[in-house]
């Protein structure tokens, strides 16, 4: 495996609110390998699971491909939330205590792979990831109403 993109959504129904996440695994070709799309829970901000997208995304590559593939593929993150890509890039500054941890955590998640790129794109570019994130939080909701 030479290179992944990988897109990434995280969104909540309020801020905070109950906060969900889309992950879209692509080869260079920009085929679909693997998506998935994940309930957080109540009490996040959006950019708690934007952040929470990326990471999930990491873990997620390294437990579907090994860490020997990780650290012989370059991993390209595309993802709409330009403060989270400027964070993650260094561009700006995180002032925010949670997302402080939130972005070491992702730190020592990229020491196992060869090449991280964060790349910022359009909403309309990340349709799939976004359709996650909304699925995960109507089917989380849908599941509460049988209770």
């Amino acid at each position: 495996m030479k290179k992944i993109i990988i897109y990434t959504d995280g969104g909540s129904r309020g801020n905070p609110g109950k906060a969900a996440i889309g992950v879209v695994f692509c080869n260079e070709r920009e085929q679909i390998i693997k998506k998935y799309g994940e309930y957080l829970g109540d009490n996040l901000t959006n950019n708690e699971a934007e952040y929470s997208a990326v990471i999930f995304a990491l873990k997620k590559f390294k437990l579907l491909f090994g860490k020997a593939i990780a650290e012989t593929s370059d991993v390209e993150i595309r993802a709409d939330s330009e403060l989270v890509v400027k964070q993650l890039n260094g561009e700006y500054k995180i002032e925010n205590e949670k997302i402080q941890k939130f972005f070491i955590e992702i730190w020592n998640l990229k020491i196992d792979f060869k090449s991280i790129k964060f790349k910022h794109i359009l909403r309309e570019k990340n349709k799939e990831a976004d359709r996650l994130v909304n699925e995960a939080l109507d089917n989380s909701a849908a599941s509460r109403r049988l209770l």
